[in-house]
């Protein structure tokens, strides 16, 4: 890694850092006591309770939760912050001693496994640059098993410009398909809308994806 990729790698982590360390994960704007579309994905990808299955950005969001009340046995949590992971530990109690958490930007983390499935909401939509798509994308083909399923939940065209501060890239379902096309076969998409603590919509799209 080159000197200005670390240094903008530090400088992401310490925004993060003091996002979580800040805001209440009952304020932040992706929060969700149930993340229905997402666990309508998973379970349509009809994988069994032992396949292996990470969130990428998945904080201190109630995904892991869930996941381990439906008896899925193999789950890894993704941030690049350790004040998140440590509030979803903190929340899980001893519960958070069957999950795998890994503190790491996903555009630079190296997995020493592989995938069933891989779930994104509300990360992708913060790369912002092509370099930066290219990693996930490599990160994404490198990491996911030939036949697994990869879910990507993001701001569509009708969402927020901005996320936390931060700008952000906005899709629909024909150039997320584009994206992946090569590696990756398009199952089935569906917009969504999310409401904030503040009362506030957010459009997405969410997208679901076969490794090929």
């Amino acid at each position: 890694m080159v000197k200005s990729e670390a240094n903008d790698l530090e400088t992401k982590k310490s925004y993060w850092e003091d996002v979580h360390r800040n805001r209440a994960l009952t304020d932040s704007g992706w929060y969700q006591s149930t993340p229905e579309s997402s666990l309508q994905l998973i379970a349509a990808s009809n994988i069994s309770k032992k396949a292996r299955i990470i969130d990428v950005g998945g904080g201190d969001s109630l995904l892991v939760d869930h996941l381990l009340h439906l008896g899925y046995e193999d789950i890894t949590v993704l941030d690049i912050s350790e004040q998140a992971i440590e509030k979803a530990k903190k929340r899980l109690g001893v519960l958070a001693e069957k999950v795998n958490w890994i503190c790491a930007d996903i555009t630079s983390f190296s997995a020493d496994t592989s995938f069933d499935l891989w779930h994104d909401r509300a990360c992708f939509h913060f790369l912002t640059n092509e370099h930066e798509l290219k990693h996930y994308k490599q990160k994404a083909v490198q990491s996911i098993t030939h036949d697994g399923a990869m879910i990507v939940g993001t701001f569509s065209k009708s969402g927020p410009a901005k996320c936390s501060g931060l700008p952000v890239q906005q899709y629909n379902a024909s150039t997320l398909e584009k994206l992946f096309s090569g590696e990756f076969e398009s199952i089935e998409n569906f917009n969504s809308v999310h409401m904030t603590p503040s009362n506030v919509e957010q459009n997405y799209v969410f997208c679901r994806f076969k490794r090929k």
